[in-house]
């Protein structure tokens, strides 16, 4: 029997399943309810400490976990499990490191705001025209990966938590609708990286 046939072979776990979705939606609950608290949260920090670095930190992790995924994909068309399973590991892994500290950097961090030359936190009537059609390019492509991120969260650990339990029919179902969601969002996040950089 193939590495494939051998996985489908595994008899699913139903009782582990059920106990794990329930964490599922919960942490992500949490994990949006964090994510909207942190625009309004701000947590003061000394002046030693810089946190600067994070958004390339972040674009490199979301590129990674992008490249992960691809590796995954090919993996699995070539019925390689073990490996197609890393790679989703090293792409969630990416995630996690990411949204931990995604969420430390919003909650320490002003937002930075597209054209916003002068770095006050305002744009102005002049910084909105200098701007000119690339903000809108930039909020289009921004609002399209947070709400995507924040829609496909659980579903992608849904994805994860029917392989882990061996219920490959509904990970394939989900995986086709989930996989490329994931992949624009990791791709997406070093293009927002890019786009506002200047504004850093």
């Amino acid at each position: 029997m193939n590495e494939l046939g051998e996985f489908r072979s595994r008899k699913p776990s139903l009782d582990l399943a059920r106990k794990l979705t329930w964490v599922v939606w919960i942490v992500s609950v949490a994990v949006l309810g964090l994510v909207a608290l942190m625009r309004e949260v701000k947590i003061p920090l000394p002046d030693s400490v810089d946190l600067s670095y994070l958004p390339a930190f972040h674009a490199i992790l979301n590129l990674f976990a992008a490249l992960f995924l691809v590796a995954a994909i090919q993996a699995i068309k070539k019925g390689l499990v073990i490996r197609h399973r890393t790679m989703i590991y090293a792409a969630l892994g990416c995630s996690l490191v990411f949204l931990l500290s995604y969420v430390l950097y919003h909650f320490t961090t002003p937002a930075t705001i597209f054209g916003d030359l002068n770095g006050d936190g305002q744009l102005s009537e002049e910084e909105r025209l200098e701007a000119g059609g690339m903000r809108t390019v930039y909020l289009v492509v921004l609002i399209s990966h947070v709400i995507l991120a924040a829609v496909s969260f659980p579903f992608i650990l849904l994805t994860v938590l029917y392989a882990l339990t061996n219920q490959f029919q509904k990970h394939r179902q989900f995986a086709r609708r989930v996989f490329p969601i994931w992949l624009y969002v990791a791709v997406t996040g070093p293009v927002v990286y890019y786009l506002l950089s200047p504004y850093y």
